[in-house]
């Protein structure tokens, strides 16, 4: 029971990272145009993750808002 669990778990979490991978892969896909509207999107209110990834894509690309 307890290895079948943690299988299940290690699964979930490769998949987790998997999902995470392509998103961080989408914003930084996107055209400097796209990635400062996404960017606008996030720009108020509390940081968010993805409000971290656009401002880190921003900041390497030397983008402001």
């Amino acid at each position: 029971m307890l290895k079948t669990r943690m299988k299940r778990i290690a699964t979930k979490t490769e998949l987790d990272l998997q999902r995470l991978a392509a998103i961080e892969a989408a914003v930084a896909a996107l055209r400097d145009e796209d990635l400062l509207d996404f960017a606008d999107i996030f720009a108020v209110g509390d940081q968010t993750p993805l409000r971290v990834m656009a401002e880190d894509q921003m900041r390497r690309r030397g983008l402001r808002l």
